[in-house]
């Protein structure tokens, strides 16, 4: 049986995408490069989303978040609900975190940006929401890239552990 580039290049992102969303495990030893692999498809669009609420600093306009610590689930679908109750606009960096997970969108208004997403601006007294399903176990910082406000105290980590 011969095997073209194009099939072993299917048959590897595909194995590696699973391991990731931790649908296989990466131990199990693969008898031949060219088998064909299927994977039960997910539709994350699907699932219903984890709410978590996250607060940019509060009325007393303190230089935190609320809660500074996150830990998310590989392969579940999340919706941050981020408010900024101060009178100070505050941002929520977290670039390797972004890195990490598949952007379904983020509403904002009347707006909704889909797309990879770095940081997100929250003015005085707005509101918005990314939902997001996370595929990259690791441990992220968080910190609001306003000069001194990391300084401040406005940081935090963000966790996503493999799938149980």
């Amino acid at each position: 049986m011969r095997c073209n580039l194009r099939d072993l290049m299917t048959a590897i992102c595909t194995i590696c995408i699973a391991v990731c969303l931790g649908v296989i495990n990466p131990n199990l030893a693969i008898a031949s490069p060219i088998t064909p692999i299927k994977i039960a498809s997910i539709d994350f669009t699907k699932q219903q989303a984890i709410a978590v609420q996250v607060s940019l600093s509060n009325d007393s306009n303190e230089l935190k978040f609320i809660p500074d610590h996150f830990i998310f689930e590989s392969g579940k679908r999340y919706k941050l609900l981020l408010s900024n109750p101060s009178s100070l606009k505050h941002y929520f960096t977290s670039k390797d975190f972004a890195d990490a997970v598949w952007t379904q969108n983020v509403v904002a208004g009347n707006v909704e940006i889909k797309g990879n997403i770095r940081e997100l601006e929250l003015r005085p007294n707005t509101t918005a929401e990314w939902t997001f399903v996370p595929i990259k176990s690791g441990t992220y910082e968080l910190h609001c890239a306003i000069a001194g406000h990391t300084e401040a105290g406005m940081r935090g980590s963000i966790t996503i552990q493999p799938s149980a």
